[in-house]
């Protein structure tokens, strides 16, 4: 199979508007005006199995039904690029090859949700994705494709390019409405979730770019077309994977849901570098507990990686050799979350410097096995946070304590980190 998100691409450069309307760009966007309502698009989208790109793949379609139909006032439709995960870096490479059909898939998602304006929250730091997408929303507002209505139907809608402040918090779908609205980026409480009360008080749907990229090609082929995609019959579609570390050659890469975890490493990247071999990996990104050498032949989906105890989460693998101390490696993410705490609640803006100063103990040769059992608790207590960054955070933690165990206590008995400084 071919790639799906990435088949438009061009080497070295940004595919045209006129490139991906020869490859069948708007296609699907001609075809849902002309052949289907918006219950009909949403419903293909819901039947093809497609689950968010952006971490917690939840269903899309399901996602959209929440949007109630009789609600009076405006709704918003809001696709989240601000991709500040670590170890993730798919939507970019996405967008500096071709913005077109996440515009292409946002249209037809503001179609299926009953949207007339929609946003790009883009970081600032994604400078030439953020131009590319600007000039690809003005070719499609001159060729009758976005903006009054579209293909001379009575739909119409508008879609806008947002630079983000940039901070990690933004990613989480109600502190990035709160930035957009000009506030502080602190995430709301739920109930009432933005399906119902978002963005500015309205109905409000967040996606994230990848998710609503694979939009067109559900439209244009079917839900049974993209459910046989995937290499295993509970998974749908493809998925773009940020493999780094410690491999050959890093790599963003579209293979089937379901491909091993070790043939990704292998075919996309070479393999290891010289002289290493695999101990450990983040699946999803910075905020996943460890993959081991056990899981080399685990297919890659929501559902196998859940049962493995991970996460599949964005795709953004982060590969580990044996040299590395697994200690150190989880005390620099839990670093990372620390800093990026908003400091809206107790667990996170308290807990997560504990963990960090837990970590740094243990892996100077200063712990002790009440360091240890603290770590522990902690897993539980901080999933008890008022959003989803301090469970993000312990699960490399969480993971640690799981896999490598024997790393802690040698720190411990040994009153030293037993591997080599990079």
């Amino acid at each position: 199979m071919g790639p799906l998100l990435f088949r438009h691409n061009r080497p070295g450069r940004v595919v045209t508007f006129g490139e991906y309307q020869e490859g069948g760009g708007f296609a699907a966007l001609t075809k849902a005006l002309q052949e289907y309502s918006p219950g009909q698009v949403q419903q293909t989208v819901i039947d093809s199995g497609l689950r968010g790109r952006g971490g917690a793949g939840f269903p899309t379609g399901r996602k959209w039904s929440f949007v109630p139909r009789d609600l009076p006032g405006p709704r918003w439709l809001i696709c989240n690029c601000d991709e500040m995960e670590p170890g993730t870096c798919k939507d970019r490479i996405l967008l500096e090859a071709n913005p077109y059909s996440l515009v292409e898939g946002m249209v037809l998602a503001c179609y299926a949700i009953g949207v007339r304006h929609a946003f790009i929250f883009i970081r600032r730091g994604y400078e030439q994705a953020a131009a590319n997408l600007q000039r690809a929303l003005a070719e499609a507002r001159e060729a009758g494709l976005l903006g009054s209505n579209i293909n001379g139907s009575d739909f119409s809608c508008d879609i806008e390019v947002h630079l983000s402040a940039g901070r990690y918090i933004c990613g989480e779908e109600t502190a990035l409405m709160n930035a957009l609205e000009g506030k502080r980026a602190n995430p709301r409480a739920k109930p009432p979730f933005p399906a119902v009360k978002g963005l500015w008080g309205g109905p409000t749907v967040v996606n994230n770019v990848e998710s609503l990229a694979n939009i067109p090609d559900i439209i244009l082929n079917g839900a049974d077309w993209f459910k046989s995609l995937a290499r295993i019959p509970a998974a749908a579609g493809t998925k773009l994977f940020s493999i780094s570390g410690h491999v050959q050659q890093p790599a963003c890469v579209e293979l089937p849901l379901g491909v091993p975890l070790g043939e990704l490493i292998d075919t996309a990247c070479g393999g290891m570098r010289s002289g290493s071999s695999f101990k450990s990996c983040l699946p999803g990104g910075a905020s996943t507990p460890y993959l081991t050498r056990e899981h080399w032949d685990l297919p890659l989906d929501f559902d196998t990686v859940a049962a493995a105890g991970s996460r599949l989460g964005t795709g953004g693998l982060v590969v580990f050799d044996q040299d590395t101390c697994m200690v150190r490696a989880t005390l620099n993410l839990v670093r990372f979350y620390a800093r990026e705490s908003c400091g809206w609640c107790t667990p996170c803006r308290e807990g997560l410097p504990y963990v960090v100063n837990m970590l740094q103990k243990i892996e100077a040769g200063e712990g002790s096995m009440e360091h240890i059992a603290i770590l522990q608790d902690h897993v539980k207590y901080l999933n008890y946070a008022f959003c989803a960054l301090a469970p993000g955070a312990m699960g490399p933690v969480e993971g640690l304590l799981r896999h490598f165990e024997g790393e802690l206590l040698e720190h411990v008995i040994g009153q030293k980190c037993p591997y080599k400084r990079a």
